[in-house]
């Protein structure tokens, strides 16, 4: 993140120049109020200003291009994925950027040597006063406060730059994006105190809670059935209708018991902070399913002061991650015990079952203050993510070292870069696509492209809501990207998820297959951000025109033209996980996600084996040969008021293109370069 502080009564050396008539255009502007803030008095003259000008990175436009060149498996470039090197100087912002925007900055007064252009190129820093500020940007700056915490932020409502520069410019801090916080020389006792009795808003940034917490609204549908003592979990293949184990999963799509691990080959399950898993229940889980395991633990990646708690040992805060590591999320139902944080403890626990002898690498990001949030694991795996495409925004992601003094907060520096990627990654967790702004998302679709072009593979769960969002809620009539409010849920336009619109997204299903109606329903649907990719048309195309939706653009984006999701599924119901010391049974596509990353791991395998590459981003392949995944026609995703989308021949918005069937996608993979 990059975060600075306002100097208030400096005095800054400025030298006047004339500056000739450059004609402006607005460059952000924003068109309501920040929710939870309000705007106060403008901004004292005597302020100096940190301002960041981030630069537009060279040949973006060009990324899926590069992309796709070395991920179809028609190029004859397949799997010649590129060094972290090679991506990095190819989307360095060119010196035409730099150039004009200092001659800009030249002519407005700014001279070269008050300039600093970052170590990563990126960014073009220097202080201004105030009035100067607004004079370059044709703005006006004011004092926001925070209704609940009476946090300061300096913002503006817009801002302009000239017309020619605007290919050259991503956006500038601080402006509309609330980022440059208001600092006072000195705080009265008083003040000190009141400072310290706030409550530290928790986690990614500015929602309130981190993606880990489990009253944010991110998370899949919590609850799980406790499993009565006197039934002992077993790997009986007759009770998979019942009961999915580590067995069921192979036997269901075909795949292996792993004998060994490749040095090269990796896997890893991103986590927030205060989701943990219990090294005790990964042991139960062991000693059941896996008992040559018994005592492993994953790889600890300890990102932005991220822990593995063990002082809250409810589901809440350890059921998500068990179930990354071997376990997965429970259903809300009426039973005895309900609670969110099951799924995560099946990623886990299924992962490094599934995978064995392979390691697994546990992304555990953010302190318990703050929490983290998807733009704070990208910075750490990622060096120059923390700065390029103007950096993290404040308002949505975790800012360290903490600001907030409060027992288990992260004093040291953000990570930026310092964690290697693996071969696979996996998520468990979403975000409605409405409650960010394009930008925000187009940024980190930005980085998954890059990761593939390095041979990274990145799956997402697509949510267990069906057509709704987190929670189940809809977007009312008067959607706007980025500004949105929320139905309760019965009516109102289908809610697409975030990253399900740039990665794999994984849908759910039961044995015997069929589209997840019990207790959850798989998020699918289309973007209302993101266009329809080339690998995707005809697949979008075709069912579009065999199997059109009853409902019209009133309900969702049905324009052809963008993003559908999710492109593949795996079953999510009915996992049985070990959590508080005792089984329970969970559902979420937050188990599809560690269950389809551990198939592509075991596939990364046993290309490395014979001297190939990781097969990285997989949609080109898995949509020109379709024949792989296992069809799934049955079921649907209700939600909204609605029965939602249904399962269909082909690709559907609810089961994708289907499940794994891991002999003919081995074959597949390993007949390619």
């Amino acid at each position: 993140m990059l975060f600075s502080q306002l100097a208030v009564g400096g005095v800054l050396a400025t030298y006047a120049v004339a500056s000739p008539v450059v004609p402006h255009a607005v460059h952000e502007r924003r068109t309501t109020g920040i929710s939870g803030w309000e705007k106060r008095d403008a901004l004292d003259r005597r302020a100096i200003l940190p301002m960041k000008i981030g630069l537009s990175q060279s040949n973006l436009d060009k990324g899926w291009e590069f992309l796709k060149d070395v991920s179809h498996p028609t190029s004859s470039n397949y799997g010649k994925h590129w060094t972290a090197k090679k991506v990095s100087e190819t989307f360095a912002p060119s010196q035409d950027s730099v150039d004009a925007v200092m001659n800009w900055l030249e002519s407005a007064g700014i001279n070269e040597f008050r300039v600093k252009q970052s170590q990563s190129l990126n960014w073009l820093e220097f202080d201004a006063t105030v009035d100067e500020a607004e004079d370059l940007l044709k703005t006006q700056y004011h004092v926001y406060e925070h209704e609940e915490t009476g946090q300061p932020h300096v913002a503006c409502e817009e801002y302009s730059i000239p017309a020619h520069l605007k290919p050259h410019v991503d956006f500038v801090y601080p402006t509309v994006h609330f980022d440059a916080k208001v600092k006072p020389r000195e705080l009265s006792d008083a003040a000190e105190d009141a400072l310290e009795k706030r409550e530290a808003p928790r986690g990614g940034g500015g929602h309130g809670w981190g993606w880990g917490d489990p009253r944010g609204p991110w998370k899949p549908p919590g609850g799980g059935w406790r499993m009565p003592h006197w039934h002992k979990p077993t790997n009986d293949l007759a009770n998979c209708d019942m009961f999915i184990t580590p067995d069921c999963l192979r036997a269901l799509y075909q795949f292996p018991v792993n004998r060994e691990a490749n040095p090269k080959n990796s896997y890893g399950i991103v986590e927030y902070t205060p989701q943990a898993y219990v090294p005790s229940d990964l042991d139960l889980f062991f000693r059941n399913f896996s008992q040559q395991q018994v005592g492993n633990r994953p790889i600890l990646d300890s990102i932005d002061g991220g822990v593995v708690q063990q002082t809250n040992m409810s589901f809440n805060f350890n059921g998500e991650s068990d179930l990354d590591l071997g376990q997965s999320q429970p259903p809300t139902i009426s039973n005895p015990r309900c609670d969110v944080s099951d799924l995560h403890f099946a990623q886990l626990e299924y992962s490094m079952t599934l995978v064995y002898p392979q390691q697994v690498t546990l992304y555990q990001a953010g302190d318990l203050v703050e929490g983290a949030s998807f733009n704070n694991f990208l910075d750490a795996i990622d060096g120059s993510y923390c700065t390029y495409d103007g950096g993290d925004d404040p308002t949505q992601d975790g800012v360290y070292p903490d600001p907030y003094p409060y027992a288990g907060a992260y004093e040291g520096p953000e990570n930026c870069g310092g964690f290697a990627a693996t071969k696979v990654i996996s998520t468990s967790y979403s975000y409605n696509e409405a409650d960010l702004t394009p930008f925000y998302e187009q940024r980190q679709c930005h980085e998954y492209m890059k990761l593939g072009l390095m041979g990274v593979s990145v799956l997402y769960s697509s949510g267990d809501y069906g057509v709704g969002g987190n929670q189940g809620r809809c977007i009312n009539e008067t959607f706007a990207p980025g500004n949105s409010s929320y139905t309760n849920g019965t009516s109102g336009r289908f809610n697409p998820s975030n990253n399900t619109n740039i990665v794999h997204a994984l849908a759910t299903g039961t044995q015997p297959e069929e589209a997840c109606e019990t207790v959850i329903y798989s998020g699918g649907g289309f973007s209302n951000v993101f266009p329809l990719p080339s690998y995707q048309e005809s697949a979008v195309h075709e069912w579009f025109a065999n199997f059109p939706p009853p409902y019209g653009p009133d309900r969702f984006n049905n324009s052809q033209q963008t993003r559908g999701f999710p492109d593949l599924s795996a079953n999510g119901a009915n996992y049985v996980i070990a959590i508080d010391g005792n089984f329970s049974l969970v559902y979420g596509t937050s188990a599809s996600s560690p269950t389809t990353g551990s198939i592509l791991t075991l596939i990364n395998q046993q290309r490395l084996n014979v001297g190939k590459s990781s097969i990285g981003f997989i949609n080109p392949v898995i949509y020109a040969h379709p024949y792989v995944l296992n069809d799934i026609t049955e079921g649907g995703n209700q939600g909204c008021g609605t029965p939602g989308f249904m399962a269909a021949p082909g690709w559907d918005p609810v089961t994708g293109l289907g499940t794994p069937n891991y002999p003919k996608m081995l074959r597949l993979f390993l007949g390619l370069p």
